[in-house]
């Protein structure tokens, strides 16, 4: 008899007490994860009044430039504002710390070992990370342990024998249909298929998102911002003023002529009347 007639029957239970259980406890798992981090997430530390102001007046001179050609504000009132701003950049007025002494050395950077914030956020990634790898390692055990070597179920679909390896992890049989899977290979489809259930349950932004599992505390912190590279505002306030002064230049007033405009409009002044 050739490989391609012989056929495989499962038995039921399979299904009632492998395949069921190993779902079931995945969801289950992945919903109680996605509560226990953000129970572990500690509530944002509000930034002190000096470093708001300190942000806001770069945010509001930033504003101020990119309407400069079709400023709401008329040119005595954009002039005043840009030249008090100017003058703010230059004395330090808005640095959270105060204006720089002139005999001062310039600040270092801060050290994340040090701040006490850096150590918080680092602490927090690794909890999280912990609760995203300890509860798969203990389920992969799981099956291995009581379910290595199952066959579950049988895909309805025809596949190509690269996804062999793929799908029979833990099943060395080179005879078998390809579209059998076995016990650790459903595990892991369902660790990346499970994505848009928990979706639909908890959300788009759910801790329980299994490709976050993928990513060490590490390279989590590594492709986050380094609290080592915090921005030197002094240098900004300096670049801002400069481009205040040039966008000074090319201010115009939108309501400029406004009354003409709209007597042309609707024609009560020739199209050529100035």
């Amino acid at each position: 008899m050739s490989s391609s007639t012989v056929s495989l029957y499962l038995d039921p239970q399979i299904r009632d007490w492998v395949l069921f259980p190993i779902t079931v406890v995945m969801i289950l798992v992945g919903i109680l994860r996605h509560y226990v981090v953000l129970l572990l997430q500690s509530p944002s530390k509000k930034l002190p009044r000096n470093a708001i102001r300190e942000q806001r007046a770069l945010v509001r001179s930033q504003i101020l430039r990119a309407t400069s050609a079709n400023s709401p504000l008329p040119p005595t009132y954009y002039k005043a504002i840009s030249q008090h701003l100017s003058h703010a950049f230059a004395e330090g007025t808005y640095l959270k710390d105060g204006p720089p002494k002139a005999d001062a050395p310039a600040s270092a950077p801060p050290n994340p070992l040090t701040d006490p914030n850096a150590m918080d956020g680092m602490m927090a990634g690794m909890k999280t990370q912990m609760v995203m790898m300890v509860p798969q390692m203990v389920i992969m055990g799981w099956i291995n342990f009581f379910f290595q070597g199952f066959v579950l179920i049988k895909l309805p679909f025809p596949l190509t024998l690269g996804f062999k390896s793929m799908l029979q992890r833990g099943v060395e049989t080179p005879d078998m249909d390809v579209r059998w899977v076995s016990s650790l290979s459903w595990y892991f489809l369902n660790f990346f298929g499970l994505n848009g259930l928990y979706r639909l349950i908890l959300g788009g932004e759910n801790a329980a998102d299994s490709s976050r599992d993928m990513t060490t505390p590490f390279a989590a912190a590594s492709a986050a911002p380094q609290p080592g590279q915090a921005q030197d505002y002094n240098k900004l306030f300096k670049a801002e003023r400069d481009n205040l002064e040039f966008s000074e230049g090319l201010h115009s007033w939108i309501a400029k002529d406004v009354d003409t405009r709209i007597l042309k409009k609707y024609g009560r002044l020739p199209a050529d009347a100035k």
